[in-house]
């Protein structure tokens, strides 16, 4: 007989699954589920009952006897069979916008299509089904979203017009999980709405649509756990050396201004275990570097071991934010944290760069720095997005520090990890943000002087905390021109730090061949910088006479001979790897 908790488990699994389940209410056809019951009055199922998620577990317990035949439901209907929702061959065509979170989500979800049986096509005018993987964190780029389903709308009524083959619209992610109610209604032409939690199901959705073609599928459900730790993400980019890794998702800061809380839920990280499988995998297929990826990546937490990778206490264990910082939440007991990963995972792979995104800069306690100092694998390149930096406008933003607090840790950083690059984001024209206030902003980008910055002006997200208490009451041309004037700014730190590595020597990944001339190679530094090189054969190693051609994937040791705000060009001296080029600088160090 089931168990009482099986038997909760279970039910729960069917309430859930009938909240997400295809409905016909935007159907001009009657729907095809209709039950009668007892009482001879008629009702429309929009999910599946509890009974049918019995299949297998009553099906055992019938041939155990354990119940009477008379008693069993009808198990020839079951609603989960893995056959019934089979690619079979059907075509996907999939664009991406947004994040680096994004593109790993597009790799997961090539990795479920595939494994149902569906290929992948570069073609969207060959496609049976169109998948839009989308960003909703500001108001640019949904329009460009929008803008790709109306040109989508009209390639569908062609085909249909020709009577050629059916194509699927699906709108996947943040705007699917923002937008559900508007894309369906607004967008008659969407066939699937799956948020960042549902891409599991997307073959059952698939099919859904593909059987009946007047209904939309949907299934915006965000969950409490990690969702997809046991899948290998099918690369999007296979012959690129660098690979994502997602490792949490969701966040709990709350800033006022951010969208992500509520398109991509409370914060769950993945089982280090499954990360560090994952991790091997790809040094097995000869990825150089990973980058880690997370909505709040340093507050990674995994609660699915109480064992700490690196002996680190139970007093580090909890989350406890660098001095100066604060939280909305209380501080998060045990687990394995940000450090206890990145030290494995460092371990391991001694050979493959390790990158992270994006962090919060609470997060980033002595222990993290520490560790970033002494390997030489994880990258001297650190994000730490400010936003603003006035006080006033910070507090509005929600973002737990001062000013004072923030350069406080730049100064820290800065004496932990020694030659380390800083990267930042800045919002422009946050609700009520007077000129004095802004001038704030450019002076702390002019006093930290950031390699990156990514600077947007501020737009009003529905659900935020600024959208229900705020004002947007700057207009889109002071906005503008406080972009352009930090973006002045920040170009102009930028270079300088450029240029002060013009005769130095830096170990760069090399990505491909430059796309502005097919004789010159593109890689990046350790700062992220795009670095370019003549296309040439160099020595295999540093005092080799044999000499090898740089290639995509090739660790180059390069003298920089020129430099602006974003790009450097050097000569390529000798090929490498990660220990062996800063075995050899430490040997220059201790000679000198």
């Amino acid at each position: 007989m089931l168990g009482l908790k099986n038997f909760i488990r279970l039910y729960l699994q069917s309430q859930k699954l009938q909240c997400c389940y295809t409905v016909s209410m935007f159907s001009t056809k009657q729907p095809k589920n209709k039950v009668t019951v007892s009482s001879q009055k008629e009702v429309f199922k929009i999910g599946p009952t509890f009974q049918d998620f019995l299949e297998n577990s009553l099906r055992s317990a019938k041939n155990a006897n354990k119940y009477s035949a008379e008693s069993m439901p009808d198990l020839d209907h079951a609603y989960l069979k893995k056959e019934d929702y089979q690619g079979k061959g059907q075509k996907v065509y999939m664009d991406v916008y947004g994040c680096q979170m994004n593109v790993n989500d597009v790799e997961i979800v090539w990795s479920v299509l595939i494994s149902n049986g569906y290929q992948k096509t570069n073609k969207a005018d060959e496609a049976d089904v169109i998948l839009l993987m989308t960003c909703a964190i500001r108001e640019g780029a949904e329009q460009k979203i929008w803008n790709r389903l109306d040109h989508l709308r009209h390639l569908k009524k062609r085909k249909a017009a020709k009577n050629d083959r059916r194509v699927s619209i699906g709108v996947l992610g943040c705007m699917a999980e923002r937008l559900k109610e508007k894309l369906i209604e607004k967008e008659r032409s969407i066939d699937i709405v799956a948020g960042p939690d549902s891409y599991r199901d997307l073959p059952r959705l698939l099919t859904d649509v593909t059987d009946d073609p007047h209904q939309s599928a949907v299934n915006v459900l965000l969950s409490l756990e990690e969702t997809y730790a046991d899948i290998i993400p099918v690369r999007v980019n296979p012959e690129s050396p660098s690979a994502f890794i997602s490792i949490m998702r969701g966040c709990d800061n709350m800033c006022s201004y951010c969208i992500v809380p509520f398109t991509r839920g409370r914060e769950r990280s993945r089982p280090a275990d499954s990360i560090i499988n994952e991790v091997r995998y790809l040094a097995d297929e000869g990825i150089k570097e990973i980058t880690l990826l997370g909505q709040n990546v340093n507050s990674y937490r995994d609660l699915s071991d109480s064992v700490y990778y690196g002996g680190i206490s139970d007093k580090i264990g909890d989350t406890s934010t660098v001095p100066g910082f604060k939280t909305v939440y209380k501080a998060k007991k045990g687990g394995r944290r940000f450090a206890d990963l990145l030290e494995k995972i460092s371990s391991i792979v001694p050979n493959i760069r390790i990158r992270f995104t994006s962090p919060h800069p609470k997060d980033f306690p002595d222990e993290v720095l520490q560790l970033i100092a002494e390997r030489s694998n994880i990258c001297k390149n650190l994000h730490l997005p400010a936003q603003s930096g006035n006080n006033a406008v910070l507090e509005r933003m929600n973002r737990g520090y001062t000013r004072e607090s923030y350069l406080q840790l730049v100064q820290r950083v800065n004496e932990i990890i020694p030659g380390v690059t800083l990267s930042s984001d800045f919002i422009c024209g946050f609700c009520g943000e007077t000129e004095d206030e802004f001038q704030d902003t450019l002076t702390l980008v002019e006093r930290v002087q950031y390699q990156t910055a990514y600077i947007f002006p501020y737009s009003m997200r529905e659900k935020t905390k600024a959208h229900r208490r705020l004002e947007d009451n700057i207009s889109h041309d002071v906005k503008t021109a406080r972009v352009d004037q930090l973006v002045s700014s920040f170009r102009d730190g930028a270079e300088k730090l450029n240029q002060s590595r013009v005769g130095s020597v830096q170990l760069v990944l090399i990505e491909g061949v430059s796309k502005r001339s097919a004789d010159e190679m593109a890689g990046r530094s350790e700062s992220n910088v795009k670095v370019i090189v003549p296309q040439e054969e160099i020595p295999v190693a540093i005092n080799n006479d044999k000499t090898a051609p740089i290639k995509q994937g090739s660790y180059v040791a390069i003298k920089i001979i020129s430099a602006n705000s974003q790009v450097m060009r050097g000569l390529p001296l000798y090929h490498t790897s990660i220990q062996e080029f800063f075995g050899e600088e430490k040997r220059k160090l201790i000679q000198h």
